[in-house]
């Protein structure tokens, strides 16, 4: 006989696992901070805690920007798309775990309708886009029990365009600035 989960127990954990990650990436900010020395692992952690932090802000996106002047930036966008899109879950895992929390307002009500329409799309496009809206994308998609494999999956694919795109930008900016400082 197969044991299951009651959905509140289910929700539970998931709204815990997302809180947990918030308040260790705010008791350990400082820490965390200059990861971005580590090279492609410093642009994997700093992506990762960026994109999982629903109201901290980390410089994510400036990392990937300046790692593509630094090292490959096709491999800076790659790991910089990986690690955004895991750390999104945490707003999946919101959105799966309290949807009475947020399903009120306005912003919410309209993202819920975008994915009820077309899910992935609505990820995959807001993905790409640099916008605050994407966790409450993500809280809708958890809501509405959109399957995490395809929420995973738009979100892999728009992060990894976003942030190869990022890194290109910091790769030939720098190449440009050099002409004129030699």
């Amino acid at each position: 006989m197969r044991w299951h989960f009651p959905t509140t127990v289910k929700r539970f954990l998931a709204f815990l696992l997302a809180f947990s990650i918030t308040v260790f990436i705010f008791l350990f900010r400082d820490r965390l901070a200059g990861y971005e020395r580590y090279g492609y692992l410093g642009v994997f952690l700093v992506n990762l805690l960026g994109s999982g932090t629903v109201i901290l802000p980390v410089p994510a996106l400036l990392v990937v920007y300046l790692g593509g002047g630094v090292w490959n930036p096709l491999v800076v966008g790659l790991v910089g798309g990986l690690a955004s899109a895991l750390g999104e879950l945490t707003g999946y895992l919101l959105g799966y775990s309290g949807q009475g929390l947020i399903e009120n307002q306005a912003l919410y009500t309209r993202m819920e309708g975008w994915m009820r329409r077309n899910g992935f799309l609505t990820i995959l496009i807001l993905s790409i886009i640099p916008n605050p809206v994407f966790d409450v994308a993500g809280m809708a998609a958890g809501a509405l029990r959109f399957p995490l494999r395809l929420f995973f999956l738009s979100a892999l694919i728009g992060k990894s365009v976003k942030m190869i795109a990022l890194a290109y930008a910091g790769f030939y900016s720098l190449a440009f600035m050099e002409r004129f400082i030699r």
